[in-house]
């Protein structure tokens, strides 16, 4: 704990002389669940939106999305709503069970399935719903569909449903084989169960299969990323649009998958920000990002950010102590200043490797909004809450899909950064627990008390301290997953496209059902070469513009790139465009064929 304290004590005399912000009051009933529907992308049942072509098409399509456990979520946050709206205006409302009407089982079984995206797909997954959304020009009773109450949800077996697990007769905690255990796959990105069902068990008071699978393996071993048939997808792989509403379906996935793990979150206002316009230092990461773009257009990470990380891995690595040695406190406010003043014809080259370890912590310190975003903030502490490793892990990796674009990628290369500095702790000294330990206080905002105080709040701070360490060690472990976008969540993607697309046409089901016919007949008449499974990939920065390729049970999309790829030039990328995807990068590794099948309406498009 000695360089966690060390820290802290770092932080708090350069904070001498400044004012501490005032502890951020808790939100309130209404305000907690209107903010959490709105980051839900439900915000049309709570703003009354007159507008008939604003969001309740979109919100419809992700409600009949939602699995049963997902959607029994969103009623208990509306329920919530609805209930704390009535106690305040003190109105003669209508009870909540007159809206949200209970089905029988034999309606509930009657419930038509959404269009799957596979043959196979089981008909019950998902909650689906052919009723509109209401939208109220009073602040009163939002409504929604008809969703089932959570007793009435189907327990879903926790094992994986592959054919060689045991998925009908789980295994013993002890008895799993050695191999899977020294490799700990992560195989679980493959399935198609929401990560909320593989642990009802956590909710009846057992352990859940991944548990019993891992529950020996020390937690300093990553979970090694399985890739599917169809590839692995990461979150920047996705168009901007996908990748919106795999924040609804995740935010909505996490409370779920929380909910049943029994772990209570706690949410409170924004502060509020004080901003510089100019200069590095208390600059937001968008605006950073502007102006770097003006010049380095396509960067994803502040390139001041980018300079320090550089100046560490050319020189610092191999540092005894680096991160944890503070450097001169006369000299960082020296740099600093120069920074703020002149950025872009700053000097590099006068700054040392230890001047650059604190110009990086103080840069995260000092940002208006933290790294992991006041929204979440509170979340990531939840996580301690969890008793098994695997679901923590679970649950950091559907928080960093909500991080906005800029802050992931640069808790990316902030991660990768402090990988390389773990790898070489021969030489530097800095093993993960002491480079965790450093890092915390900077990524977890933490509270200068008075030397003098009680014992209960010295041991608060002592497990605030463990705590956030224990996170950055999971985040830095476990780093290669928390950007990979599990099975199920895209799934849900292709199916909320799909809904979408039909819902924006407006049109009715028999207009629907014709204009589904006609196309299935043009399909059948001008591209009957689809069904013999040959596709057409386009490249319009090419010579060739186009080719008709025979896709097989072994062509992969290197194979496709190979044929368009010249002397020189970037490395190309094959991309699926269109269908019920916005625009997905393909893994190199990926079967065609497979992602034929998922999505047979959609363009192939050659392009780095």
């Amino acid at each position: 704990m000695e360089a966690y304290w060390r820290e802290v004590q770092s932080i708090k005399e350069e904070k001498e002389g400044e004012e501490d912000e005032d502890e951020r009051k808790s939100m309130d009933e209404v305000e907690l669940e209107e903010a959490w529907l709105t980051e839900a992308g439900l915000s049309s049942l709570v703003t009354g939106s007159s507008s008939e072509e604003a969001s309740p098409p979109l919100a419809e399509a992700l409600l009949s999305t939602l699995t049963r456990q997902q959607a029994a979520t969103v009623r208990k946050r509306l329920d919530n709503y609805n209930e704390t709206l009535k106690t305040r205006n003190r109105q003669p409302i209508r009870d909540v069970r007159d809206i949200f009407a209970e089905p029988d089982d034999d309606s509930a079984d009657r419930c038509p399935s959404p269009p799957s995206l596979h043959a196979e797909s089981p008909p019950s997954r998902y909650h689906t719903t052919t009723k509109t959304i209401r939208r109220n020009t009073h602040r009163v009773r939002p409504t929604l569909p008809t969703f089932l109450d959570e007793d009435q949800l189907p327990e879903h077996p926790s094992p994986p449903s592959s054919t060689h697990s045991p998925a009908h007769t789980p295994s013993p905690p002890h008895t799993h084989s050695p191999s899977i255990s020294r490799s700990r796959l992560a195989d679980w990105l493959l399935r198609d169960c929401p990560y909320s069902e593989g642990a009802a068990d956590h909710k009846r008071g057992g352990t859940c299969y991944d548990c019993q699978r891992f529950h020996e393996d020390s937690e300093d071993l990553p979970f090694l990323p399985v890739s599917p048939s169809q590839g692995l997808t990461l979150a920047d792989d996705l168009a901007s649009c996908d990748l919106t509403r795999l924040g609804f379906i995740s935010h909505i996935e996490l409370s779920t998958f929380l909910l049943t793990l029994g772990v209570q979150t706690k949410r409170t206002r924004l502060p509020r920000l004080r901003t510089r316009d100019s200069g590095v230092f208390g600059v937001p990461l968008n605006s950073l990002l502007d102006n770097d773009r003006k010049t380095c257009p396509g960067v994803k990470v502040p390139v001041v950010f980018q300079k320090l990380l550089c100046i560490l891995e050319q020189g610092g690595l191999q540092t005894e102590g680096i991160l944890r040695v503070p450097g001169s406190a006369a000299r960082l406010k020296y740099l600093r200043r120069e920074l703020d003043r002149c950025c872009p014809e700053f000097d590099w080259s006068v700054v040392r490797q230890v001047d650059a370890a604190g110009l990086l912590k103080l840069f995260i310190r000092e940002l208006p909004t933290p790294l992991l975003t006041y929204t979440h903030l509170s979340t990531y502490r939840s996580v301690l809450g969890i008793s098994s490793v695997v679901h923590q892990v679970q649950a950091l990796q559907l928080l960093s899909l909500l991080l906005p674009e800029v802050n992931r990628e640069t808790l990316r290369g902030l991660l990768v950064f402090l990988r390389k500095v773990v790898s070489h702790q021969d030489q530097n000294r800095m093993t993960l627990w002491n480079v965790s330990m450093v890092m915390a206080p900077n990524l977890f905002s933490c509270h200068y008390r008075a030397s003098k105080c009680s014992v209960a709040k010295q041991r608060e701070e002592m497990e605030e301290a463990v705590g956030g360490a224990h996170l950055v060690r999971l985040m830095i472990t476990h780093q290669d997953l928390l950007w990979t976008v599990p099975s199920f969540l895209l799934s849900q993607v292709r199916h909320m496209n799909q809904t979408s697309n039909q819902k924006q046409l407006g049109l009715s089901r028999t207009k629907r059902r014709l204009l589904r016919w006609k196309n299935d007949k043009n399909d059948r008449n001008q591209i009957t070469e689809l069904c013999e499974g040959v596709i057409r990939v386009h490249a319009p920065l090419h010579t060739k513009v186009s080719m008709a390729i025979q896709l097989d049970g072994q062509m992969r999309a290197k194979d496709v790139t190979a044929r368009f790829e010249g002397v020189s030039g970037p490395v190309q990328r094959l991309y699926e465009v269109g269908g019920n995807i916005g625009e997905r990068r393909l893994h190199p590794d990926c079967v065609l064929l497979d992602v034929h099948r998922v999505n047979p309406h959609c363009d192939w498009l050659i392009k780095p």
